[in-house]
Order: structure tokens, then C-alpha cells, then sequence
């Protein structure tokens, strides 16, 4: 009997077991994006941001970004990174010398994530409002060991089997060259291209296009109006039915030139251009569920502070303590699946990882992309030089 005691309680615990397991719901794994975007303010830390806001009195988009993080810019050379070597670190996950785009400090090419989405399928895209060679934009697609490389870039920028679409300024980097070569008409005949000058008629259902509307650098945002939140609503339309998704990368290029200049009015121009054009993403994402959206920056520039230069607490002022970069950490915003990741402290390397963990892949580390690598030439770089743009 109190055999059979024993037996009757052992069977009620692994009934129980047994219950409480199968009631148990499962924890669904979380949506993994499809699609993103990556917005890049130039020059763009909090104290930017924060000027403009109290510029417009506005809130502008920043505090709609539920996850919010800190960044480290320094470059492998220097505490303060240049454009190149920030934009490098922000695309590759690679910490590179000054003046270098897209290789690390031995020249040798790092991958970057326009090459990884693209080799997996998705329709890539850039869109800024300087030159579409500069360092930034370069940073997503070129190898080259020093930044002013413009007309090599250009070169790496038409024969690019990534890229289905880049909007900005820079014409004259591929029509007005020092070896004579027209690139616009060898991409349009060789090369798959639609080169515009402008954003209107664009064939929007071109694989491949180029929009490059100024000979340098597109205008300041009082001249060029709502160039920047107009381009990206057209690339958005392009890549929307991208079967694999996409990967779109938009630079507020020039809220580093106001604050190279120390313009305040420029500058918080600029931010708020950047501001409207990030809104355009965050709607796409809010109605998509699919995409995540990543703000973050290259650098500070200006040294920026609001102080109140007579000590009343009263009276805000925008002061500049330079003309040049620094060293201050710049912030990460992000929003849709995977957004959770950034919040914290980060190196700017560590934003690609966390991008292609968003989307269900891991980080493809060192691996050399299909690129000819004798095509970078060897050019000596002078790492004490005074950080460019």
C-alpha cells in the first residue's frame, strides 16, 4: 500500500510537470528588418541637434527614437577622426587612419554594409547633399587611401555592381575631369546608368540611376529648399519594391560645412532639413513594420556650446570653440526591428554588427568584397594634417 502511496504521488508530479510545460507559451522570436535606412548627420552631435531645437522651438524628430545611444568617433590615427575615417568605421566596423575611405590603416579593403546587403540580395541606395565622392558617401562604396582621390572615386562609383541608385552634387568629378574621360557618357552607353541633373522626371523604376544636380556641392538648404527630404521620398519609391529589401544610406552632408563656418543660421537650417528628411523614413518604417531606421554621426564640428556668455542663466548664446573637428561623442538614434541594440556606450564600429543583427545576419567581419584591389592606388597620407570636412 504505501508502495503504491509513492507510486500515485511520483505520477501526480510528472503530471504537473508535464501540464505546466504544455501551458507554457512560447517566446516568439522578435521581427527581424527587411529594409534600412541609415542617416548619417555630418558634423552632428547632441549640442547640433539640441541648437536647433531651441532655434525653431521645435522638437523636431530626435525624441521620437524610442532607443538612444552614445558613440566613440576616434580613428585609428587620431582622437579626432576626419569624414573618411569616421565614415569608414560607421560602414565597415573598421577603424581606419585620417584621410582613408574604405581600407584599413595597411590600405588593404574592408567590406562595407552597402557591399554585404547587396551580395545577399538587396537593392542599395545613397543620398546626400554634397558631392556623391565625398567621404562619406565614398566611405559605402570606394577603396582609396586618401579622400581627395575625387576622380578615382568616381570611377569606383560608375563601375560599382552594387549601387542601384546615389543622389547629390559632384557632376564635375565625371564630366569635367583632368584625364578628359566623359564618365556620365560611358555610364549611360557601357555601364547600365541613368545619369539626371535633376530630381524631377526621374524614371523611378530604373535599376540604376544616378541624380547628380550640381557641379559641386549641392546648395546650402536656404537655396536648395527641400531638396534632401524630396530625394529621399524618391529613393524610397525606387526601392520599394525591392523583393529582398533594401539598404538606403542618407547624409546630412552640410550641417558639417555650417559648423566648419561657425554659421549658426546655416547650421540649424541644415538640422532641420535633416530633421524632415529623417520624418520621411520614420513614417515609411511606422507604416511598413519591416524597417529599421539608424541616425547617428561621423564627428562633432565646432566644439558647439549654449552658454550664457554673461553668467544669468538667462540668456542662450550658440559659441563656437573652433573652426575644426572633435573629439566629442556624437549620439545613435533607432527606431523598428533591432532598435533595442542601440543604447549604451559603442564604438562607431560596432554599428554595423548590430545593423546585420537586426536583420537576422551575422557580421561578415574581414572579408574582402569583389573589388579589384590593385585599383587603390598608393598615395602618401599626411596623418598630422588638419582634419578635413
Amino acid at each position: 500500500m504505501k508502495k503504491l502511496t509513492t507510486l500515485s504521488l511520483i505520477a501526480l508530479v510528472m503530471l504537473g510537470i508535464f501540464s505546466s510545460c504544455c501551458t507554457e507559451k512560447e517566446t516568439p522570436e522578435p521581427p527581424k528588418a527587411l529594409n534600412v535606412i541609415y542617416f548619417i548627420g555630418d558634423g552632428t552631435a547632441l549640442p547640433q541637434v539640441y541648437a536647433g531645437m531651441l532655434a525653431t522651438r521645435q522638437e523636431l524628430v530626435f525624441p521620437k527614437f524610442p532607443y538612444i545611444g552614445v558613440v566613440d568617433t576616434h580613428s585609428a590615427s587620431n582622437d579626432i577622426t576626419d569624414s573618411a575615417a569616421g565614415g569608414t568605421a560607421l560602414a565597415s566596423d573598421h577603424k581606419t587612419n585620417n584621410a582613408m575611405i574604405g581600407v584599413n590603416p595597411d590600405t588593404i579593403p574592408v567590406k562595407t554594409l552597402l557591399e554585404v546587403f547587396a551580395e545577399q540580395g538587396k537593392e542599395t541606395g545613397i543620398v546626400v547633399t554634397s558631392y556623391v565622392t565625398h567621404a562619406t558617401p565614398a566611405s559605402f562604396y570606394a577603396k582609396v587611401p586618401h579622400r581627395k582621390q575625387y576622380e578615382d572615386i568616381a570611377v569606383q562609383m560608375a563601375e560599382n555592381p552594387y549601387l542601384n541608385l546615389i543622389i547629390g552634387g559632384g557632376m564635375k568629378h565625371f564630366n569635367q575631369r583632368k584625364d578628359s574621360l566623359n564618365l556620365v557618357e560611358k555610364m549611360e552607353n557601357e555601364l547600365g546608368w541613368k545619369v539626371y541633373d535633376t530630381l524631377a522626371d526621374i524614371d523611378v523604376t530604373c535599376k540604376k540611376y544616378a541624380v547628380m544636380a550640381n557641379d559641386g556641392h549641392m546648395p546650402p538648404a536656404a537655396e536648395r529648399g527641400d531638396f534632401l527630404p524630396r530625394a529621399v521620398k524618391t529613393a524610397l519609391n525606387s526601392l520599394d519594391d525591392a523583393e529582398n529589401g533594401f539598404f538606403l544610406m542618407v547624409e546630412g552632408s552640410q550641417i558639417d560645412f555650417a559648423c566648419h563656418g561657425n554659421d549658426s543660421a546655416w547650421m540649424v537650417n541644415e538640422v532641420v532639413d535633416f530633421s524632415q528628411a529623417i520624418q520621411i523614413a520614420l513614417d515609411y518604417a511606422e507604416e511598413h513594420g519591416n524597417t529599421l531606421v539608424v541616425v547617428t554621426a561621423d564627428h562633432e564640428t565646432g566644439g558647439l556650446t549654449m552658454p550664457d556668455p554673461k553668467g544669468k542663466y538667462t540668456n542662450v548664446v550658440f559659441n563656437y570653440s573652433t573652426g575644426s573637428h572633435t573629439c566629442l561623442p556624437v549620439m545613435v538614434y533607432a527606431y523598428g526591428p533591432g532598435a533595442e541594440q542601440f543604447t549604451g556606450w559603442m564604438q562607431n564600429t560596432a554599428i554595423k554588427g548590430k545593423i546585420l543583427n537586426a536583420c537576422g545576419m551575422e557580421n561578415i567581419g574581414d572579408g574582402l568584397p569583389e573589388v579589384d584591389s590593385t585599383k587603390v592606388k598608393a598615395v602618401k597620407v599626411n596623418l598630422d594634417s588638419k582634419p578635413e570636412n
